[in-house]
């Protein structure tokens, strides 16, 4: 049995910079306009950050066709010091943003730095949205553009035999759901994936949670119930994001919606994992029972606990001194999973 709920205190650094923040002001926007004033936000953010990377870093657009024949957007990084005719190990991003936010733009300067500081290619993967998309869109075309990028590696300088997959929150979810899928695969068939490096991630759809509450010392101390009203992503704020999936009749059997309950046999041969998890989020405690679940199962697993930060805290960039942790820890799962690291069942929470 478990208990998380020493992380979820709010770190005094971080109880200085919420004390300086806007208040929230409750309005009745509507889905449609949150998401295009969310976007815009996340682009120009992006747009700025890009300033100082943009010289270091060969940007190209793709299309890839989806088993529905959508026109998916997709976008490659690759780092201008390596040579043209380098063959480069390939990390696929997927972002977060609840399903409902993101654009391919808005992902420029996380894909760069990647890129930039791991000397790898990044693949950017604008997957469907809601509302207009809903369960299993995202899913599928995480999918789709896995077998693209195996397939088409070479004409973009991948190396499709060196793949790592990964993202943040829905993006997470979307990566830990197609590396499981990829695994149930028959041999013959699966592509080589050598690591997930899943930051904040949501890996269980909330009206299948029953069961991760069971794994508690006591219902009470979950991060649902701690972090109920947490800053950027209280309980609510998730609620909508689920409404909108439209799912119907969730089942906790079906891994591709919850990979947070696999069993001991569905993860056992899955590849290195990282995990990067806020303590003050109510997602926290699924990533660190399935962090759990893995490193139980002899997959290596590396645990990073930012203690006392919100979900999706890495938007304050240098106004806390995590953020820099952050990329570090997305930075280093990526070069671990490409040392094809033993089977290991060592479980370590490493907290920052």
């Amino acid at each position: 049995m478990s208990d998380f709920s020493e992380h979820g205190i709010p770190s005094e650094e971080w109880k200085t910079l919420e004390a300086g923040l806007p208040k929230a002001v409750a309005g009745d926007q509507s889905v449609e306009d949150l998401k295009l004033a969310t976007n815009k936000g996340r682009e120009d953010v992006a747009r700025r950050e890009m300033g100082p990377l943009s010289d270091k870093v060969s940007i190209k657009d793709h299309t890839i066709a989806t088993r529905d024949r959508y026109a998916l957007e997709a976008r490659t990084y690759r780092p201008s010091s390596t040579s043209p005719g380098e063959s480069l190990p390939i990390y696929m991003h997927f972002h977060g943003g609840g399903f409902l936010f993101g654009t391919l733009s808005s992902e420029d300067a996380i894909c760069s730095r990647i890129a930039i500081n791991t000397g790898v290619l990044v693949v950017n993967i604008n997957y469907r949205h809601t509302p207009e998309h809903g369960y299993p869109m995202a899913w599928n075309d995480s999918e789709d553009a896995l077998q693209w990028v195996a397939k088409h590696a070479s004409e973009f300088g991948g190396d499709a035999g060196r793949i790592v997959v990964g993202g943040v929150s829905a993006g997470a979810w979307l990566s830990a759901a197609l590396t499981q899928t990829n695994h149930r695969a028959p041999a013959a068939e699966r592509i080589n994936i050598l690591g997930q490096v899943l930051m904040i991630p949501c890996l269980v759809y909330q009206e299948c949670y029953q069961t991760q509450l069971a794994q508690l010392t006591d219902p009470a101390v979950s991060s649902y119930v701690q972090n109920e009203h947490a800053p950027i992503l209280p309980v609510s704020r998730m609620q909508l994001f689920n409404s909108l999936l439209k799912v119907e009749k969730p089942d906790p059997e079906d891994r591709r919606l919850n990979p947070g309950l696999a069993t001991a046999v569905d993860v056992s041969g899955l590849p290195a994992t990282t995990l990067g998890i806020a303590g003050s989020d109510p997602l926290r405690d699924e990533g660190l029972l399935y962090g759990k679940l893995l490193a139980e199962n002899g997959v290596p697993t590396t645990i990073h606990v930012f203690q006392g930060l919100p979900h999706g805290f890495r938007r304050f960039g240098e106004k806390l001194s995590a953020c820099a942790v952050w990329d570090d820890v997305m930075e280093d799962g990526i070069r671990q999973a490409l040392k094809r690291p033993p089977r290991s069942m060592e479980y370590k929470i490493q907290v920052h």
